[in-house]
């Protein structure tokens, strides 16, 4: 269910469109689905429909509209047309209740899978705002009471309903089309369907959980906050169950995956998005961010570099304060140091950039040595051009490539140099003007009173 305006949040995105670790709230919902295998996920949308919808329609699911909003169970109502009438089971999750595992929800539909109707609870030391669970003498579940209709006796149970259920299809379509709306919100509440259980003979089960972060839901940037930093320690501990050595779990940002091998280190501060693979042995320095980028065996990226799109090679060493962008490809062993910045651009083993460059569509050979404040002008204004640089070229500093240009192997480009024309190889080539020197020059001086 994904309807809500979500007036809390002061946003003008939908509050299921927010996220948690790089994905919506309404994606890991339908992420959670997926894993389930479930055959036709539907989407309740109402508020912001159509921005909802085209975020998440690349999932599959079928969308329904609920307006108005009239209750949870009036929103099941809407979704009633698409939902089969056989003997299959129906799992209802919500849009902004995005944190349950997999686990917890197959665990849910197993229990409603002798046709009994199944709730997930958990039990809050602090259970305002949500519907308790009442059970009989005997512990049997009899109903399920609203915070806004709880007596004060009621309003004490802690055991609460997570508005998580898993019913036959079949007889939720019956139960939630019966649903009445005589209450204090003028709503239809899809907990009334639990009383219509027990008065069919239909038997109710639950299913408790310990961990409340999977069931808490988000209202507020506060709350969003505060899922955020759990749904990021449980990443963490992955992690550190797994062998990773982590300096500070409660400083480390997952939003997407990060796969690693064995004796993986990575300091305070990092940020890693989309497909990350860290190779065996690899460091990361504090404050890092990597997206999208598979880091071989053995390298170590220093602190505050950025990595996008890129492959760096084994031993490897990046930074501090470089950056890779994407299509850059790092052999076996190079070197890309502070304030050095590759786009498109392979660098062949053992190549060298240790500061202060640029390489930009380059096709850089094996041991090649760039020096500080070169750089490569591969563009025209118009279209990208690549510059070539053979095995065992040495540029010197602040040289300027003109691409496209080719410096054949173990040319050496003198420091300062403009190269406008391919370099043979072997050769020093050298393309700056002749130094000259004024005698007697002077520099302008101010003189006295205003400039004319």
């Amino acid at each position: 269910m994904a309807a809500g305006k979500g007036t809390r949040m002061k946003s003008a995105r939908p509050k299921v469109l927010h996220r948690i670790g790089g994905r919506s709230l309404l994606q890991h919902v339908l992420d959670t689905a997926a894993a389930l295998g479930a055959i036709q996920p539907v989407v309740v949308t109402g508020h912001a429909a159509d921005e909802v919808e085209t975020a998440v329609r690349s999932s599959g699911a079928c969308f329904v509209r609920q307006v108005p909003q009239l209750g949870t169970g009036h929103a099941v109502q809407q979704a009633v047309p698409v939902l089969p009438d056989d003997d299959s089971t129906t799992l209802i999750l919500y849009g902004d209740v995005p944190l349950v595992r997999p686990a917890t929800a197959a665990a849910l539909v197993a229990a409603a899978s002798g046709g009994a109707l199944a709730l997930l609870t958990v039990e809050l030391a602090d259970p305002t705002g949500y519907g308790r669970i009442v059970r009989d003498g005997s512990g049997q579940v009899v109903g399920i009471v609203e915070q806004k209709d709880a007596s004060a006796a009621q309003r004490a149970i802690r055991e609460v309903y997570s508005g998580i259920m898993a019913a036959p299809t079949g007889w939720l379509r019956r139960a939630v089309m019966a649903l009445r709306d005589d209450n204090a919100q003028r709503e239809y509440y899809l907990t009334d369907v639990v009383a219509a259980a027990v008065a069919e003979g239909l038997s109710v089960a639950s299913h408790r959980i310990a961990d409340e972060t999977e069931v808490l839901g988000v209202n507020s940037p506060l709350q969003l906050a505060d899922l955020e930093r759990r749904y990021q320690r449980r990443l963490a501990d992955a992690l550190l169950e797994a062998g990773v050595r982590l300096a500070d779990p409660a400083r480390l940002d997952i939003r997407g995956r990060l796969q690693c091998g064995s004796d993986v280190e990575i300091d305070v501060g990092c940020v890693f998005e989309g497909e990350v693979s860290l190779g065996d042995g690899v460091a990361v320095g504090a404050h890092c961010v990597i997206r999208d980028a598979r880091i071989a065996a053995g390298a170590v990226i220093h602190p505050f570099t950025h990595v996008e799109g890129a492959t760096v090679g084994p031993g490897a060493l990046v930074g501090p304060y470089a950056r890779l962008r994407p299509g850059a490809e790092l052999g076996r062993e190079v070197h890309v140091g502070n304030f050095v910045e590759v786009k498109n651009s392979t660098l062949g083993d053992g190549a060298k950039a240790n500061h202060l460059a640029y390489l930009g569509d380059a096709d850089v050979g094996q041991r090649v040595n760039y020096g500080a404040g070169s750089i490569t002008a591969n563009y025209d204004g118009a279209y990208k051009h690549r510059t070539v640089l053979g095995d065992d070229v040495h540029v010197g500093s602040n040289c300027v490539l003109v691409a496209p240009v080719t410096v054949g192997a173990g040319a050496t480009i003198g420091g300062g140099s403009t190269i406008t024309d391919d370099a043979p190889a072997g050769e020093l080539t050298i393309g700056r003007g002749r130094q000259v020197t004024i005698p007697g020059w002077r520099r302008p001086r101010k003189g006295p009173g205003p400039r004319a």
